[in-house]
């Protein structure tokens, strides 16, 4: 495990996925990311690469060849190896071997940047092309933070708070976890969408065309709120297991497919690319108020 440590926060990360696995904000002692309970859903925090989202078959198609390719990709369980480090930076990396191009034929370096500056913690994904063609890519995260944050409270006194008072429409999902084309909305009271048990009885809310660049977990009984903000990021999801005690924000470049037929990994929704010998940067920032 990595600790990285400020006046105001604690966090760790762990090899497996250069996942986070806690972020405590210390005046308080609040563990504001869930602990990853085995039993209800087993990640804190997944690093979500080179796919976002489930592909049609579990298959990528990549210059005319199929390649398996698992939901939300494969680093996630791959181990990363630790390359940078200082009391509140850190920077882990995963490297194409045998074993990746067996699922996504591409020379490349996947880096993972964590920096904390005060209460913010700012994440930040790096794809470094090392092969002589354009690398196509997803790349996304899919944090889980803890709801309530304090013993006495409800999940229901929690919202999210919205950047902008806007009209939220999700894209409906299969029951495989593609998108069908349809959409519903999603009723709020001006910018707040409240947390409840049933949100996510039909699997993650999917934002395609927010206006808002931040949305932030809050409370009326008290001032603590977590805000991420992912102005790199143009799609955004929402999900939690039904009933459970977390919500995930989840800021995507890429998402799943669409029901019908498999399309080549450059003509995938929101697709990313980076040319041979460049370098592909993005990132979001969690603050804890």
């Amino acid at each position: 495990m990595t600790t990285l440590e400020n006046n105001f926060l604690r966090v760790t990360i762990r090899p497996q996925g250069a996942e986070l696995t806690s972020i405590v904000h210390k005046a308080s002692g609040i563990e504001h990311l869930w602990q990853a309970d085995p039993t209800v859903w087993g990640w804190h925090a997944p690093n979500l690469f080179p796919v976002v989202g489930g592909c049609l078959n579990n298959q990528v198609l990549i210059d005319g060849m199929t390649y398996p390719m698992e939901r939300h990709g494969f680093t996630r369980t791959s181990l990363f190896e630790p390359t940078e480090s200082t009391p509140t930076h850190a920077v882990f990396s995963l490297r194409s071997s045998e074993k990746t191009r067996v699922h996504f034929p591409y020379e490349f370096e996947f880096q993972i940047s964590y920096k904390l500056d005060e209460a913010r913690l700012v994440v930040a994904y790096r794809v470094v092309n090392q092969d002589d063609k354009t690398v196509f890519f997803s790349v996304g995260a899919h944090p889980a933070f803890a709801v309530p944050f304090n013993k006495g409270e409800a999940y229901e006194d929690y919202y999210l708070e919205f950047e902008q008072d806007e009209a939220l429409e999700t894209h409906l999902l299969s029951t495989a976890g593609y998108f069908t084309g349809e959409t519903k909305p999603v009723p709020t009271k001006g910018r707040h969408l409240g947390l409840t048990k049933h949100l996510f009885d039909d699997d993650a809310l999917v934002f395609k065309n927010l206006a808002s660049r931040r949305v932030a977990i809050c409370t009326d009984r008290h001032n603590h709120a977590v805000i991420l903000d992912y102005a790199a990021f143009p799609y955004l999801g929402l999900w939690a297991k039904p009933g459970a005690p977390f919500v995930c924000i989840e800021p995507w470049l890429g998402c799943a497919d669409s029901e019908g037929q498999q399309k080549p990994i450059e003509e995938k929704e929101l697709i990313q690319s980076v040319e041979a010998g460049r370098v592909f940067e993005a990132s979001f920032s969690i603050t804890i108020l």
